[in-house]
């Protein structure tokens, strides 16, 4: 399994911003540095976030609901996802519109990560 580390999230958001416009910038980089960690934990020797898409979801939601950076938050989180996805044999298939929409359902309806996970699984394909 790659996860993404810290180098890698704040890369993320860097092409973010400068793709799509915004403030660069870390507000809390306690939140990214635990993203390192989170969704590798156990629990009594088992593995608390056990599916791709639920460790997806760890990123996605913390990313959203902690704020570690002044802009583009969702951006980022939605794409860190995608990315680890990626660097584990899946491809994102949502479009661009979907993504923003399902960020924007994750905030005000305060989602779990299940709900999450499933999103991400019914919206990426395993790469053959």
């Amino acid at each position: 399994m790659k996860y993404l580390n810290k180098e890698q999230i704040l890369l993320i958001h860097s092409i973010a911003i400068d793709e799509t416009s915004g403030m660069h910038g870390v507000r809390d980089y306690h939140t990214i540095l635990s993203l390192e960690e989170l969704p590798r934990q156990k629990f009594g020797g088992k593995e608390l976030y056990p599916t791709i898409f639920l460790k997806g979801a760890v990123y996605v939601k913390n990313i959203l609901m902690s704020h570690p950076f002044i802009d583009g938050n969702k951006r980022t989180g939605m794409t860190a996802a995608f990315v680890f996805l990626e660097n584990n044999g899946y491809k994102a298939t949502a479009k661009e519109g979907e993504i923003e929409r399902f960020a924007l359902r994750i905030i005000h309806d305060r989602l779990e990560l299940q709900k999450i996970a499933e999103w991400l699984k019914r919206n990426s394909k395993k790469i053959k």
